[in-house]
């Protein structure tokens, strides 16, 4: 646990008061410790990492900021963020969330057609952030086939290469990013906001209402975050009905969301090892002949 008492001081002088004793672990993810502060009338949501970290959890507050300011989709409010010389922090305000169910999910569908509507002239974002511990690089780019190209292909193939998974993964991924061109041709998306790590255990809903948090934002396509909520299972039938109705979908999705999928297994094979290296190569294999 971090140091409670210059912890404590630190979220005093960010106007977080009535701390009532010290944070009590919960659950929350692979990343953060996750914690429980109780604040008075308001019990706060607490992330905490190592003190070179800070950037991580800045870029996440940044990205909740810049999602709670459309006025669509529900994210926790941010209540400050800093470090002290053991730990970097995060406060949010605390919800009680509970699963997505076929109401919510069709208004999560709903709220976020309406998100991805806010959209930018270059795809990417006024920063670089994070993708769970990994890097993610937002250059703005006007074009879209060469954003994914260099800003996501390019960087998680490198860090797969240096992390022993080069060879038949790097051949291939090598042989995609010279198809992508083709495999993109026609497709001139808008630049969208997007959540960017949207699956089942980074949205949830309050009290009936959706809202999605641990983000990973920049402005792309809108399809890949779609193509991310079936990573990992998919969420239920009347998300994407809603969504289809709300903004339906361009015509040749099908073929690009696996190669917007390759992303995210890129990423965890990056983060977590060999046991997603089949399936990033069985996607590259979907995506070329």
């Amino acid at each position: 646990m971090p140091d409670w008492q210059a912890l404590e001081a630190a979220l005093v002088d960010a106007g977080i008061h009535d701390l009532a004793g010290p944070p009590r672990p919960v659950g929350g993810g692979d990343i953060a410790s996750a914690w429980r502060l109780d604040a008075g009338a308001r019990p706060v949501f607490l992330k905490t990492m190592r003190p070179g970290e800070a950037d991580v959890l800045t870029a996440e507050a940044e990205g909740l900021a810049e999602i709670e300011a459309t006025g669509t989709v529900r994210t926790p409010r941010v209540l400050a963020a800093g470090a002290t010389d053991d730990c970097a922090w995060l406060a949010l305000e605390w919800l009680d969330m509970r699963g997505l169910s076929g109401p919510a999910g069709a208004e999560l569908g709903r709220r976020l057609a309406a998100m991805h509507r806010h959209t930018r002239r270059e795809h990417g974002w006024h920063r670089d952030n994070w993708i769970g511990r990994t890097p993610q690089r937002n250059t703005p780019t006007l074009d879209w086939s060469t954003f994914f190209a260099e800003e996501r292909l390019d960087y998680q193939l490198e860090l797969a290469a240096a992390r022993g998974f080069g060879g038949r993964l790097g051949r291939r991924g090598r042989e995609l990013k010279a198809a992508l061109p083709e495999i993109l041709a026609g497709h001139e998306p808008d630049a969208s906001l997007l959540h960017g790590d949207l699956w089942g255990g980074n949205a949830a809903s309050v009290d009936g209402e959706p809202v999605i948090f641990d983000p990973a934002v920049h402005y792309g396509d809108r399809e890949c975050d779609l193509a991310m909520t079936r990573v990992f299972g998919g969420f239920d039938r009347a998300f994407y009905a809603a969504y289809a109705e709300a903004w339906p979908l361009d015509e040749g999705y099908p073929r690009r969301e696996p190669l917007y999928q390759l992303y995210h297994v890129l990423n965890h094979l990056n983060l977590f090892g060999a046991g997603y290296l089949g399936r990033a190569e069985q996607l590259i294999d979907t995506l070329l002949p």
